[in-house]
């Protein structure tokens, strides 16, 4: 029904604020990670989900698109709904939920607030092939590295292979497939990068 409002926070709450706008004040439930960069006053633009029901009709607001979209893709999972949902945003940062589905850690994902092992399993299984794995490691190796020569061309040409069997010697060493994905992320990758090369670099970030 909306899709952002651009307004001030006039008041922030344990779940979310209010935001005014011409004069008018609407609720937004936030989740806790984003709540905890505002302050009353602040002038910002939030997306918005909204949520009706017979009874009520609710309005979640986020900081950033990538989120938003996030929040939609939670909600066709069976049995998360818009409350479960932004508690799994407000429990890890949206990258982090991401690499524990892509790497299909369970474990990480049931400690999420309000996620026991069934729902994590049931995440994993119909959102591993909707989210990619290249995205989230681009988007991890890009962080001051997005100048001249920064090698962030190249990682986006390196084998997903690579990666794959870099993350599987990683997990036999004892490391949580989470964890060695991050750590791969970290990288500088290049062309011709062998599983071994990764492997040894990715070690230096655990």
């Amino acid at each position: 029904m909306y899709a952002y409002f651009i307004g001030k926070v006039a008041h922030i709450g344990n779940d979310g604020i209010v935001l005014e706008n011409n004069g008018i004040g609407y609720n937004i439930i936030m989740s806790a990670r984003d709540l905890s960069e505002l302050i009353p006053g602040d002038e910002l633009k939030i997306y918005t989900y909204t949520s009706v029901r017979e009874d009520a009709m609710w309005l979640y607001g986020f900081l950033d698109k990538e989120s938003l979209d996030f929040f939609k893709l939670l909600l066709t999972v069976s049995g998360v709904g818009p409350k479960g949902a932004m508690g799994i945003l407000s429990g890890a940062s949206l990258d982090d939920i991401q690499v524990a589905i892509i790497a299909q850690d369970q474990k990480a994902l049931s400690k999420l607030p309000g996620i026991g092992a069934k729902t994590a399993a049931r995440i994993i299984l119909d959102l591993k092939d909707k989210v990619s794995a290249d995205d989230i490691l681009s988007g991890i190796t890009s962080v001051d590295k997005t100048g001249p020569g920064s090698g962030a061309g190249s990682a986006a040409r390196a084998g997903s292979g690579v990666k794959a069997e870099a993350t599987a010697v990683l997990t036999t060493l004892g490391y949580s497939a989470s964890e060695a994905m991050r750590a791969i992320g970290k990288v500088e990758m290049t062309e011709d990068i062998t599983p071994e090369e990764l492997v040894t670099l990715a070690l230096r970030e655990l």
